[in-house]
């Protein structure tokens, strides 16, 4: 009797690992096949919610075999704001692969306690844990989002588990690199990153330069809202951890509240100074000055309120905020302060990005390139149009401040004989400061030659005064041959250095009294007053040789060729000749240097 019982617990024992195995075995599973190099479990992965967070492995791994777990919603694990612990369960196997080591990252820099369980083909279990509750030295590989290695031997089906608790939005997209496939991964988002906070970086410091020489309180405001931003957007990707206080776990979570509120706070004051909103919209400027006061209180508060919290408070008054800013934008572009139509421009397009920034963190949209990035696309382009538009209301008050200065000048000199003295000390300080700003404004930023804007102001009295002088007038248009595949293949420093090379070249070869300016992009322009078409023919070959031959020295050693087109326009000393036509010819002979096979000079007709 006692052996019967016995066969009937060993047959009741083999009946349920049967079962269980069963179980596993119906659940869906990964292959990874020969030549495969990454891949994304989205498509396997099931998951289940432990509302109370006090389930263990054993209990979650029997759930999973039991078929409990639901399939991730549209295969995209991203649930927004959420209480408990999640499990998410996928079974992996190796189908011929060469690679056995796989690296496994979870792609969301956030998150607070991630603890994987792997199940082997033998019933050995193993634990590992990361996330930002975590030191940042304890991950498998040094890199934002948190990862761990697997040993997948061919043939052996491997179950994962994950337990995954955070304040933070719950984000879980899984996906497994072989170790070739993460070093290029992680290179591309690094260069992607990089160009980024490069832009960041360039804006911050040029606008703190200009706020230094100009003493314009608005490039300085800008430069602490492009400081913020870009704070907020370091702790978002997850480097804020890595680099800044990768052994500190409570700064890893209390600085992206406090980052939030220090963006939000530099926005508001920014654009009340920009907008000038205590002169032309009062009401404006209370709405704003409430908003400011929030967020230095939010700054001020978050490090000791709970963090989730903090960041639902911080990440719902995005869009009132910039809601705010956007509707006395448009009320101040409609009582006629033309900057503020490149300031609301601006804001659009930080709104549509953190728009969808804030739609993913609450779990209204799926995780994309698009999505995942389209705050840091919003913003740059937010922050390059601002930089646009304060250059733009810079130029507006300059105008302004010399239709004052004229009014002044026609009272003062009505009181002239009662004032001489005031007048004279005034005068001559409001003309030194015109000079300074005059050559500050006629000099491109870039490659230190005259902008558009001086050229437009010299062309025309430049020609006016050779056909009254009856000397001949000659015009060069270069145009370097296709400079956009310089930037797309070695990036805008090295189309910069390229650029400066070029009108470094144009000032050598058009002589001393020749006038060179960037015309715009990759386009420069040559005035060259008392030179014929024999002589600007003459410098235009020199240039297009010079350039032809010099070789622009790229890292690794390599080399970078370029060539430029160039037209030529010129006008006798008689000729009687419009600026604008002179323009349009040698403009024409350009777009035949570049249909005739480009590196070339093409002499347009001249004007006798």
């Amino acid at each position: 009797m006692a052996q019967r019982s016995s066969w009937f617990c060993r047959l009741g024992l083999q009946a349920a690992l049967l079962l269980a195995s069963a179980c596993a075995l119906a659940a869906p599973v990964l292959d990874l096949s020969p030549g495969q190099s990454r891949a994304t479990l989205g498509s396997v992965t099931t998951y289940a919610v432990d509302a109370s967070g006090q389930a263990d492995a054993a209990q979650m791994f029997g759930r999973a075999d039991d078929a409990a777990f639901k399939p991730v919603p549209a295969d995209n694990a991203t649930f927004g704001f959420v209480d408990g612990a999640y499990w998410f369960h996928a079974r992996v196997a190796n189908a011929g692969s060469a690679d056995m080591r796989w690296l496994l990252v979870l792609e969301y820099a956030l998150l607070d306690q991630v603890d994987l369980y792997l199940r082997h083909a033998d019933g050995r279990i193993e634990h590992f844990q990361s996330g930002d509750y975590h030191p940042f030295s304890q991950r498998a590989v040094s890199y934002r989002h948190p990862n761990f290695w697997l040993q997948m031997p061919p043939g052996q089906p491997l179950d994962l588990l994950l337990r995954v608790q955070s304040q933070s939005s719950m984000q879980v997209p899984l996906a497994l690199y072989t170790p070739t496939a993460f070093i290029e991964l992680a290179r591309d988002a690094q260069l992607g990153m990089g160009i980024y906070y490069g832009i960041l970086l360039a804006l911050l410091f040029y606008n703190l330069i200009l706020f230094v020489s100009l003493r314009d309180r608005s490039h300085f405001l800008y430069s602490l809202h492009v400081l913020g931003f870009g704070l907020v957007l370091f702790c978002l990707n997850g480097f804020a951890f890595e680099y800044f206080w990768p052994n500190s776990t409570w700064l890893a979570n209390a600085a992206v509240p406090m980052s939030m509120a220090l963006a939000m706070l530099a926005m508001h004051l920014f654009a009340r100074d920009f907008l000038e909103l205590p002169r032309r919209l009062p009401w404006g400027n209370r709405v704003l000055l409430g908003m400011i006061a929030f967020h230095a209180l939010m700054l001020a508060a978050s490090p000791w309120l709970d963090y989730r919290v903090a960041v639902l408070i911080g990440t719902g008054m995005v869009f009132p905020g910039v809601g705010a800013v956007i509707a006395v934008a448009i009320v101040v572009a409609r009582r006629g302060f033309r900057p503020a139509l490149l300031f609301l421009l601006a804001w659009a397009m930080l709104l549509a990005g953190t728009l969808v920034y804030a739609l993913v963190s609450f779990g209204m949209l799926g995780k994309s390139f698009a999505t995942e990035y389209g705050m840091q696309i919003g913003s740059a382009a937010e922050m390059i149009f601002l930089s646009f538009a304060l250059a733009y209301r810079w130029a507006a008050l300059r105008s302004e401040n010399e239709r004052i200065a004229r009014e002044a000048n026609e009272q003062l000199e009505q009181r002239v004989e009662a004032r001489t003295s005031e007048l004279s000390t005034a005068l001559q300080q409001l003309s030194e400061a015109h000079v300074r700003l005059r050559e500050h404004s006629a000099r491109d930023g870039l490659t230190g030659v005259f902008n558009r804007r001086h050229f437009d102001q010299h062309f025309a009295p430049l020609l006016a005064q050779c056909r009254a002088d009856a000397r001949p007038f000659s015009l060069l248009i270069a145009d370097l041959d296709h400079f956009k595949r310089v930037n797309d293949e070695h990036g805008h420093l090295t189309g910069d250095d390229c650029l400066r090379c070029i009108a470094t070249s144009l000032q050598q070869c058009a002589g001393e009294h020749a006038l060179v300016a960037r015309f715009g992009g990759e386009e420069f322009v040559v005035l060259m007053p008392g030179t014929d078409e024999l002589g600007a023919r003459r410098s235009a070959e020199m240039l297009r040789q010079r350039v032809a031959a010099h070789r622009f020295a790229l890292e690794g050693g390599r080399q970078l060729h370029l060539t430029v087109s160039i037209g030529v326009a010129s006008a006798g000393s008689e000729a009687q000749i419009a600026a604008e036509t002179l323009l349009r010819r040698a403009d024409d002979a350009l777009y035949e240097a570049k249909r005739g096979g480009r590196n070339r000079v093409v002499q347009g007709p001249v004007a006798a």
